[in-house]
């Protein structure tokens, strides 16, 4: 089959790869019907991670399963459907739980960029949709396979409540959807933080109530203005630096809520000022698989429409350009199709 490698900083080379394999009784291959570039597959392309050799990439994913190993019972072939990131077996305490992609037994479902991908523990991680989706409700579909998952997990981290008012630190494919979650889940004030017209453009149909364009200290005093000098009840973090983690958290009031879903790098965190102030703090790697069948449902009947985030569409051998658009801000989300 073809597929993406990352060769190196900024080398995104698409070509002949091995097909995947049934490997294990529990794994199921998968037909991919549409993929994406994620902000976090920009860390390694800009040189943030290491790259010791060739490696597949890309880690969001929807298709129809191709075929299954001999253990597998809840999807079948020809099914359409979406997993998480993160594969899990989705019975053990941790994964009952709601942190699935803190299993005991999870792996990083990789190599998304192509045309076929094995998905391991396939019981516990993909999900089918109701029928075949029609073509334009794919791109809404592909965003719960991560960005809007990880955005709704930020607003469910930071127990946004009907009433709230909430900032959203981040204007990429991420803080937009957790902008959109917010709104789901009741609040009723939503300050995205974004310095870019077609962002702001998206953040305010998604739900945001206001806008703040100012960073760092600046940042924090305007949402302070906007909050009656409190600070917001939640701040969803959805960047992963140490700046807009400190902007999270001092924009948030005393006894307020910080998530946290943005790949970490070079953070610190404020541990004097959490404890000064009271603000709880709760993120990681979001469990997809633990809202997948309600927001399959939401998308399916109409409630939310996510594909937004996707401003450009190339096809799957151009995914080269897909990540330069992406490292050059030229587009919020790249969908790519086989």
């Amino acid at each position: 089959m073809r597929g993406t490698l990352i060769h190196a900083p900024g080398d995104i080379r698409f070509g002949e790869v091995p097909d995947p394999e049934i490997v294990e009784p529990t794994d199921a291959i998968v037909r991919i019907a549409a993929t994406c570039v994620c902000g976090s597959d920009l860390w390694p392309y800009r040189g943030a991670n290491p790259i010791a050799e060739p490696r597949p990439i890309g880690h969001e994913y929807v298709g129809h399963v191709e075929s299954v190993g001999s253990e597998v019972a809840n999807v079948k072939p020809g099914q359409f459907v979406i997993g998480s990131f993160f594969a899990s077996d989705n019975t053990c305490p941790i994964c009952h739980a709601g942190y699935q992609t803190s299993c005991p037994n999870r792996q990083l479902v990789n190599g998304c960029q192509a045309e076929y991908v094995r998905v391991p523990l396939a019981d516990g991680t993909l999900v089918s949709t109701p029928d075949e989706p029609d073509a334009d409700m794919i791109p809404d579909l592909l965003t719960l396979s991560d960005v809007m998952g990880t955005g709704w997990f930020a607003a469910v981290a930071a127990e946004v409540k009907p009433g709230m008012t909430v900032a959203v630190v981040g204007d990429g494919a991420v803080g937009l959807c957790a902008v959109l979650a917010a709104r789901e889940l009741g609040a009723v004030q939503v300050i995205a933080m974004s310095r870019h017209d077609s962002r702001q453009k998206l953040a305010i149909e998604f739900g945001a109530t206001d806008i703040v364009t100012e960073r760092g200290d600046e940042g924090v005093e305007r949402v302070k203005e906007l909050t009656h000098g409190l600070g917001a009840d939640a701040v969803l973090e959805c960047v992963g630096t140490d700046q807009s983690m400190h902007q999270a958290v001092r924009s948030a009031r005393p006894g307020g809520n910080v998530s946290f879903v943005g790949v970490p790098h070079g953070v610190n965190l404020p541990i004097t000022e959490l404890f000064a102030t009271h603000i709880a703090l709760r993120g990681g790697p979001a469990p997809v698989r633990a809202f997948l069948p309600e927001l399959i449902d939401r998308v399916w009947h109409g409630a939310i429409a996510p594909g937004k985030v996707f401003d450009r569409a190339l096809p799957l051998d151009q995914v080269a350009d897909a990540y330069r658009a992406m490292d050059e801000r030229q587009a919020i989300k790249v969908l790519l199709q086989p």
